[in-house]
């Protein structure tokens, strides 16, 4: 075939990108065209997202890009997020940032209803869910006169061509989404008192939309572009992405500023011990459910950065080699952890509260978090075998995390078990393909998979250490008492 260009905006909770992705027939080659950088806003005491500032780096990438004619383009992001807006404003408020606060008093509420929720969904319990924030909206008196709702990813859809669609694997990390019935949940619709008016059509991962908007078009001069929602959420993007072959014995890590691990499952696993461990059924391409764990990941150690004044990434890889192995550790998924602000700080109480040495340099904050990551991947790991039935011989790691060899190794040693690095670029990578699949240029997801192992290296890690790391995850149990 002749070479086939498409374009992905890669937004993500630090920097979003417009990469070109050109495909040959065999090979997918990327060329990242424009970076921007990206972070909640303050306003008012609340946290939000500017959307249309996004928006604005989104074309200005696009026109840089128009010179290389493509087939197409697709946008995708985090979950949970959503903008507002009716037939005369494209824009009612500017979007709440799921780590905004608001949703805490209606999570505790909501939790009264735990067990009707999650036989509903399937999704597990997290405060940020789309669910308590919509609580939060409506609960709070008169409302702005909304239309409908999308979220980001598919907002941006929106803008781009007109159409509000809501993708599945977007809808699905909402909480409000029934994945039985593919559709969404009218029973905590009327539970929760939400406004069914306001709830979009949701359309199959890989749905063509159409065209670009004439105004779009002229503005980036990606004349015959078509926009298409292909996995809109990150993870589900990254998943396909995947360079896996058949069979059932192996896991994904989409490693990142979440770490999500899990496994693909031809349909959704919903049962009061899955609901009991909060895994999650979302949404992936082709009609299959990414059954996982959302683990707050590199984001403690990027709250650390911020806390350090950015210090450099590789740099922090280094010093965490030189610091003494396993000599203090923290529940990454403790409470405490999943919010902004003075982290080092976080870190270092938790530990003198667990009767642990306290992290006095960054290298051994970073290795502290570098290993209490790989220990709660073990037992995670360990869960889904159980709840499964599935033999993990294999665990896949994908995205900006699997650039950190030092954190690919401690997840090794603490599974157990082989991990295969890479593609780094895995969510882009899957946006891309999944546009070939959409046009018809790529048979299936098989051959997808293919396509990434035959473009992209992965770097194998063999478990060491093994009576260490056993050692240090009899400590890690220990720690669950302390939120």
């Amino acid at each position: 075939m002749s070479q086939r260009r498409y374009l992905a905006c890669d937004l993500g909770a630090e920097s979003g990108r417009v990469i070109l992705g050109s495909f040959d027939g065999k090979k997918l080659s990327l060329e990242e065209i424009h970076r921007f950088p990206n972070g909640a806003t303050r306003l008012f005491g609340s946290l939000r997202w500017d959307v249309l500032r996004i928006f604005d780096e989104m074309k200005a990438g696009l026109k840089k890009a128009a010179a290389s004619k493509a087939a197409s383009l697709s946008v995708d992001s985090w979950g949970v997020d959503y903008a507002l807006f009716n037939s005369r404003e494209p824009l009612l408020a500017p979007p709440f940032h799921y780590r905004d606060s608001r949703t805490e008093a209606p999570y505790a509420r909501a939790m009264e209803h735990q067990k009707e929720i999650f036989e509903e969904t399937g999704i597990q319990f997290m405060a940020i869910n789309t669910l308590y924030h919509f609580m939060a909206e409506w609960e709070s008196g008169p409302h702005l006169p909304a239309g409908l709702f999308l979220n980001i990813a598919d907002y941006f859809h929106y803008l781009l061509c007109g159409l509000p669609r809501a993708e599945e694997s977007l809808a699905s990390t909402t909480q409000i989404y029934n994945p039985r019935e593919r559709a969404w949940s009218a029973r905590l619709i009327e539970r929760f008192g939400f406004p069914k008016k306001i709830f979009p059509e949701i359309v199959p991962s890989g749905t063509r939309l159409g065209p670009l908007l004439p105004d779009v078009a002229a503005e980036t001069g990606l004349d015959g572009a078509e926009v298409i929602a292909t996995c809109s959420h990150d993870t589900g993007a990254a998943v396909a992405a995947v360079p896996a072959r058949r069979g059932e014995d192996w896991a994904y890590l989409s490693s990142g500023t979440w770490s999500l691990i899990g496994v693909e499952l031809p349909a959704p696993l919903i049962n009061d011990e899955v609901r009991r461990r909060n895994f999650t059924n979302e949404a992936g391409c082709g009609g299959t459910t990414r059954f996982l764990k959302n683990i707050a990941g590199l984001w403690i150690l990027q709250e650390c950065r911020r806390a350090w004044g950015d210090a450099n990434y590789a740099e922090l890889n280094r010093l965490a080699t030189e610091a003494a192995p396993l000599r203090s550790l923290i529940n990454p998924a403790a409470a405490r952890f999943l919010k902004p602000g003075d982290m080092p700080g976080k870190i270092a109480s938790y530990c003198r509260e667990t009767g642990q040495p306290v992290p006095e340099t960054h290298g051994q904050f970073t290795r502290c978090i570098f290993e209490s990551l790989a220990l709660i991947y073990r037992r995670h790991l360990d869960e889904l075998e159980t709840l499964t039935g599935r033999a993990i011989r294999t665990v896949h790691i994908v995205g900006g995390g699997s650039q950190s060899a030092l954190l690919n190794q401690y997840a090794a040693n603490a599974a157990g078990r082989a991990v295969l690095a890479g593609p780094v670029e895995a969510t882009a990578i899957g946006n891309l393909l999944l546009q070939g699949v959409a046009l018809g240029d790529i048979p299936s997801l098989d051959a997808l998979r293919e396509i990434v192992e035959n473009s992209f290296p992965v770097q194998t890690f063999q478990p060491l250490d093994g009576k260490l790391w056993a050692d240090a995850r009899e400590r890690f149990s220990k720690l669950d008492v302390l939120t």
